[in-house]
């Protein structure tokens, strides 16, 4: 997952003007204009780094005088207190940008920690964790870059890249002959023929239906453990199979078990906690 720089700096720009509005008057009141400090920015809990580039382009935003040094990359693993950026110049500088700062990076390295949790309990499995497009409107590609640093794959950005034959597609083709299925399957390899199909299944009898119309991949959506070794015994490799729904720590053991290929968590992005990262000022 690659995005431009100028992205990051078009992001960063909007969230600074949201914090910063018409200014920091609690600076500008109570701080010199020529004071300069340094600051120090640190893990306060085990996490998975992910969004450096956001806070490197928040504090340089404000002043060109900023020097930074990052001593860590993007999906490195950090250990309680290891420093991951040391900044130095203007103390306007570095005070405006410090919430800017920290939300990229706190959010974003929450989504990579999260996401290495449920590959961590997929280790010695060929199963690879997917994420999903339940993600925070505008942030996106930030949080499934954040998915690729915590070890999980990328499933498809948007409704552009990727045909996704849904409950709601085929409730809309309910009269479709022969099927629901193989009908939706025909009309998306007609109209996007380079594009890869996928459809979702409730029912072994879907799943039946997805591996004759010549699917791709079949999403087993909301199935019991059971059901799912049932339905990857009846694709027989001939589509690869995902799962998802109920998805949690405790039950993907069990699901893995499957022998599934992907197992979806949608909860990686949209309910992953923002990690404890600090920045201080030297007493």
């Amino acid at each position: 997952m690659k995005f431009s720089t100028a992205l990051i700096r078009c992001a960063v720009k909007a969230a600074l003007a949201e914090d910063i509005g018409t200014g920091d008057v609690t600076s500008l009141a109570t701080i010199p204009k020529a004071s300069r400090s340094t600051a120090v920015m640190r893990a306060r809990e085990p996490l998975v780094v992910a969004g450096l580039a956001f806070a490197v382009c928040a504090f340089q935003a404000l002043s060109r005088s900023v020097k930074l040094t990052v001593p860590v990359q993007d999906g490195h693993r950090a250990e309680v207190g290891e420093v991951l950026m040391e900044i130095s110049g203007p103390t306007h500088a570095i005070l405006s940008a410090e919430r800017v700062a920290l939300n990229y990076l706190q959010r974003l390295s929450g989504v990579a920690t999260a996401t290495a949790q449920y590959v961590a309990a997929l280790k010695g499995t060929k199963v690879q964790i997917l994420d999903t497009r339940k993600t925070t409107p505008g942030w996106r590609l930030f949080e499934k870059y954040a998915v690729a640093c915590g070890g999980g794959k990328n499933h498809r950005l948007g409704l552009y890249d990727m045909v996704l034959i849904k409950d709601n597609h085929l409730a809309a083709l309910r009269d479709a002959k022969p099927n629901a299925i193989t009908a939706a399957v025909a009309r998306a390899r007609a109209k996007y023929p380079k594009l890869p199909v996928e459809v979702e299944a409730d029912t072994l009898v879907q799943v039946a239906q997805a591996v004759a119309a010549g699917a791709d991949i079949i999403l087993l959506d909301n199935m019991t453990p059971s059901r799912l070794w049932q339905a990857v015994q009846m694709v027989d490799g001939r589509a690869q199979t995902e799962a998802s729904g109920g998805v949690t720590l405790k039950t993907i053991g069990a699901i893995a078990k499957s022998g599934v290929d992907f197992i979806s968590v949608g909860a990686i992005t949209h309910s992953a906690r923002a990690v404890d990262i600090g920045l201080d000022f030297p007493s």
